[in-house]
């Protein structure tokens, strides 16, 4: 092999990607990424030895969420970039060995991550053969090793976000550590690391409240929004991903430039914050998921800033190559890097804003309006109407459709079910899988739109407030005895942090699709089906009368 990578749904074959990722990552880059996470969880082990020794050592923790966030799938393809985080993650190591050595902990029974150290990229080579995925030899131990790992990688994205408006908290980035570290103890039993897996969801929906803090607290609890569809005739930049202080600093850059800004997949729901309307260059939204992109990016004419994944490596012959742009954790090889921000200034786009300039507005691909921003605070401003429906027989089930988009053919179950569902449910989305049925005319019951869309991944977590919300409303003792369906699409390991979230709630019967993780083994799938029953999804008919059978 020459290399081994099963984190994303659409892995090689349903087993794992061992020449080239399906995702557009080459093998070389992939044992680079094995090499940072190797070296995170190294760090971690020697910080928390550090911890004990009541020894400060703040750079860890802004290295290992941006590091571990450059791996989640399609976030960077830059080589260049994953070797410095290497390099500097190496100098960060150096550093915390001589602290060690100098307050007597005893660096010997550290693991080798702890104490690793290379100089040239030929002894980083060297390491890439002994710290990959493969290199756990028990099926059981490496499955809840990577579950963990993955769920790991999508709280450090959520809690970066959040870190970027101010809001940090110190338990969340020592579990980091703890979760990371764990898995190099080779002491840990199936059943601890199920345990661990099960709190690492508790951090998730820790991490994710804590996220929707710092947006609302910035920019407002989200509102009932129409998004336009269309183009205007002036230059525009598009921006993608999910970082909501990227586009307030490029919105303010760009005011008054004669340039409009639109947003792209995930970034959609920034339309639903109140902060943004205030911006009148702030457009619409152009296009679909993130899958998408290499049609749609070559008739939008301008530059393209991606802030966080899902960055697709464009063709050969792509026109639009030469206007991606990338800031943050994202990277792609040829690709303009906008450098993070210094403190107390923002980040600096005067480069794309005066390439938009020259450039002609965007070719309209589609026209109309979506409408969504229905986040917790909203829907729950709501509950009175929301209750009267349920109470009366008109809404007899809520549908819960949150999670990824793809480019299998076999997500066009999700459009299908969408279609299939009786007049009398409500869709509950959040992410990038709501563009399967978003566009839909699905109606409404008693005004009350039947899709939903309370905003990005990490908004799942409104849906479980809802949850929770309506759970006391009715007056019920278990979250499971909600009108609830639970049918998720997954595909990276944002998605898997969400999951470890519901799991961890106690949220049982959640089928997942398009199909179950490859990182799953045969013997984790069991315990998570005999323990919270959860399921791939079948047909779209057999599904719908199975979920609807009561």
């Amino acid at each position: 092999m020459n290399m081994f990578c099963f984190q994303c749904q659409e892995t090689a074959k349903g087993i794992g990607c061992s020449v080239n990722g399906v995702c557009g990552k080459e093998d070389d880059l992939a044992r680079q990424m094995d090499v940072l996470i190797y070296l995170c969880k190294g760090l971690s082990a020697l910080s928390i030895e550090l911890d004990q020794k009541d020894i400060s050592n703040p750079e860890v923790y802004p290295f290992i969420i941006n590091s571990l966030f450059q791996t989640i799938t399609n976030v960077n393809f830059d080589k260049a970039a994953i070797k410095n985080s290497i390099y500097k993650g190496l100098e960060l190591k150096r550093k915390l060995l001589k602290l060690a050595k100098n307050c007597d902990v005893n660096i010997s029974k550290l693991p080798d991550a702890a104490t690793w150290d290379a100089n040239t990229d030929a002894e980083i080579e060297a390491k890439e053969t002994e710290v990959g995925v493969l290199s756990t030899n028990d099926e059981d131990i490496r499955s809840l090793r990577e579950l963990i790992v993955y769920g790991v990688k999508g709280i450090c994205a959520y809690a970066e976000h959040a870190r970027n408006l101010g809001f940090e908290d110190e338990n969340i980035y020592k579990f980091i550590k703890k979760a990371l570290a764990s898995t190099l103890d080779n002491s840990l039993s199936v059943n601890d690391l199920i345990n661990l897996t099960l709190q690492t969801g508790e951090y998730g929906v820790k991490t994710m409240a804590l996220l929707d803090k710092a947006n609302t607290t910035k920019y407002g609890n989200p509102e009932i929004t129409k998004v336009d569809l269309g183009v205007r005739n002036n230059p525009g930049i598009l921006i993608s991903g999910h970082d909501l202080l990227d586009l307030e600093e490029l919105l303010i850059q760009t005011e008054g430039s004669g340039i409009d800004v639109y947003t792209h997949g995930e970034m959609l729901p920034a339309h639903y914050y109140p902060y943004f309307k205030k911006f009148k260059h702030f457009a619409g939204n152009y296009g679909n998921a993130w899958w998408k992109q290499r049609e749609e990016f070559e008739t939008f004419n301008g530059p393209i800033l991606f802030t966080t994944n899902c960055i697709v490596p464009p063709f050969e012959k792509a026109t639009y190559k030469d206007r991606i742009y990338t800031t943050g954790s994202a990277g792609l090889n040829g690709a303009k890097h906008i450098a993070d921000r210094e403190y107390g200034k923002m980040k600096d786009f005067s480069t794309i804003i005066e390439h938009a300039k020259r450039c002609n507005p965007p070719q309209a691909i589609e026209q109309g309006e979506l409408i969504g921003g229905f986040a917790h605070n909203q829907v729950i401003a709501l509950a009175d109407k929301i209750v009267d429906a349920v109470n009366s027989g008109k809404i007899k089930k809520f549908v819960v459709m949150a999670g990824c988009d793809g480019r299998m053919k076999s997500r066009e179950y999700y459009t299908e079910f969408a279609k299939k569902l009786p007049t009398d449910t409500v869709i509950l989305t959040a992410g990038c899988a709501k563009y399967r049925y978003n566009k839909l005319n699905l109606g409404d019951i008693d005004g009350i739109p039947r899709i939903l869309d309370a905003g990005q991944c990490n908004d799942s977590y409104s849906l479980v407030v809802i949850a929770m919300s309506l759970k006391e409303v009715f007056k019920l003792n278990d979250i499971n005895e909600l009108p609830i369906i639970y049918n998720i699409a997954w595909y990276e390991q944002k998605a898997v942090t969400v999951l470890l979230a519901l799991l961890y709630l106690g949220v049982k019967n959640i089928h997942l699709g398009p199909t179950l993780p490859a990182f799953l083994s045969s013997n984790v799938t069991k315990i998570l089906v005999d323990k919270f029953n959860i399921s791939s999804i079948s047909t779209v008919d057999d599904d719908i009368k199975m979920f609807f059978a009561n």
